[in-house]
């Protein structure tokens, strides 16, 4: 098994130079992932078992144009060793933020920059070396490897596309006897647990009226505002910081907090009648997501049963008046991303790190408050499931995005010995 870099760079600089097709932000942005695809089929084309090589390939397209792939370099017995999760969409990039084209690859001695890098395009040329490799050296295995890459990873509010589709769909049965690794995160090291995620809009409703006499009007600006900082210290209070965060390393405890703001036009000297406030919570898998969700329906609730309760932040603001009522509303945008603590005493997390350990010197695992689809509910159905990636967590999702070459081919030769010691261990 060995790395070929060019090889690599030639795919990555076709796959990065469709990633303006694939960001990920609906709706107006809708990837189309088979554009990917095409090029990763084209580069695995000559080892196909079409073609007299060992590889199978299985496209599936549960929305025309949004592929899923499936690739196995089939093994003599039962057990699988799959790869899961590199994902063929990316999330938006803009080129005025940007010091370089996010839609071309650009080489910078060991960097290798453009959007999806290091998440998760790199990953997906990645993958098809490595199987390019088995493919080459046709290395007797009695355990099955398996890729699945995926698309629509990077948002969740369009279902049945990705991975949900695949295991609706039972094409993931086949994985469970035996070790699956999702290939999606960063910094070379085991990641041992991600943070679920919960998606929210709250809507205040006011009364419109003129700022010389905010008496008469509700200000939905305010009653908003106030309503979510509430909302927040409740949420904190009641969710602090896990005593098994600190076990796992996890970067950050369980948050909730806004991320976007929205109100109807208006003018200055108008009090507006509604405005949207949209956040997160991201919660450690320590708690239950539905548990959470429902106890923020409720101090909603509570809130509309008092508002004037609220900080209202003059003498002259008022959330209730004789002739209006300001009131809330939260709704839950997506399905619920349900966090992870990986089995650290499994024989999938034992030889990631002991592959680790042997390619880069040092293993330390580590968890993150970012959310991942499906795992959960894998580990939940009886797989095995470990996390790792190859990239680097400082630019994911960020300006000037990049991967290195060196941590690339040092992700290779984990898998590498990954498959080894995992192989021993199915005969």
């Amino acid at each position: 098994m060995n790395f070929n870099e060019n090889r690599y760079i030639e795919l990555l600089t076709k796959l990065i130079g469709k990633s303006k097709f694939v960001q990920n932000r609906p709706p107006s942005l809708i990837p189309q992932e088979s554009k990917i695809g095409n090029h990763v089929e084209a580069a695995m084309t000559p080892y196909l078992e079409k073609n007299g090589g060992p590889l199978k390939m299985n496209r599936i397209e549960f929305v025309p144009g949004r592929n899923n792939i499936i690739i196995t370099y089939p093994g003599t017995g039962k057990k699988v060793i799959s790869l899961v999760g590199s994902h063929m969409d990316v999330v938006p990039a803009n080129p005025e933020e940007w010091s370089r084209d996010p839609f071309k690859l650009e080489r910078d001695g060991d960097k290798l920059y453009g959007r999806g890098t290091t998440d998760c395009l790199g990953h997906v040329a990645l993958i098809t070396e490595l199987f390019i490799n088995l493919a080459v050296n046709k290395p007797a295995l009695s355990a099955s490897i398996v890729a699945v890459l995926i698309a629509s990873e990077e948002n969740s509010s369009i279902v049945g596309v990705g991975v949900d589709a695949l295991m609706k769909n039972g094409y993931l049965e086949n994985l469970k006897d035996g070790w699956v690794f999702w290939i999606d995160s960063a910094d070379k090291n085991p990641c041992v647990g991600t943070a679920g995620m919960l998606a929210w809009k709250l809507t205040a409703k006011g009364r419109q009226g003129h700022s010389g006499m905010p008496h008469v009007a509700i200000n939905s600006l305010m009653l908003a505002y106030e309503s979510v900082m509430e909302l927040m210290r409740r949420f904190h209070e009641k969710y602090p910081a896990h005593p098994k965060e600190k076990e796992y390393g996890f970067m950050s405890c369980s948050t909730m907090k806004p991320t976007m703001w929205d109100h109807p036009p208006g003018a200055i000297n108008q009090i507006p009648g509604s405005a949207t406030i949209s956040g997160d919570v991201r919660l450690t898998p320590f708690y239950k997501a539905e548990e959470v969700r429902d106890q923020i329906i409720a101090w909603v609730k509570e809130i509309n049963e008092k508002p004037t309760a609220l900080n209202a932040r003059g003498p002259n603001f008022a959330f209730e008046t004789s002739e209006a009522k300001g009131s809330i509303a939260i709704e839950f945008e997506s399905e619920i991303y349900h966090g992870i603590a990986c089995n650290i005493e499994s024989e999938g997390y034992k030889a990631i790190s002991q592959a680790t350990k042997e390619v880069v010197g040092t293993v330390k695992p580590y968890a993150v408050s970012g959310s991942l689809p499906l795992v959960h509910e894998l580990q939940q159905a009886g797989y095995d499931l470990q996390i790792s990636g190859y990239g680097l967590s400082k630019v994911y999702h960020g300006v000037n995005e990049y991967c290195e070459v060196s941590g690339m081919k040092q992700g290779f030769d984990i898998l590498s010995k990954l498959i080894t010691l995992l192989n021993d261990k199915s005969k």
